[in-house]
């Protein structure tokens, strides 16, 4: 399964209602809150293998699939 289809896949699980495929304002328009990103970061956790630094938990990390998935692989790039 390649990267972006698994983060929607744990993405969808957080809240099914959101087109994380699409939208690039998911915290800036209030469509997640920090409850929803607790819950994508333990997801990332479990799907990657990574671990999110308290220091990349910031808005422009999480407004987008694109900006999570490249928090993602700056984590692996680190391991």
């Amino acid at each position: 399964m390649e990267d972006m289809e698994k983060l929607l896949e744990v993405l969808s699980e957080v809240n099914e209602d959101v087109d994380f495929a699409h939208e690039t304002a998911l915290v800036d328009e209030g469509l997640i809150d920090s409850f929803d990103i607790v819950a994508i970061i333990a997801g990332l956790n479990a799907a990657f293998g990574v671990r999110i630094r308290a220091a990349d938990i910031a808005p422009e990390n999480f407004n987008s699939a694109a900006a999570i998935l490249e928090t993602v692989r700056r984590e692996r790039a680190r391991s």
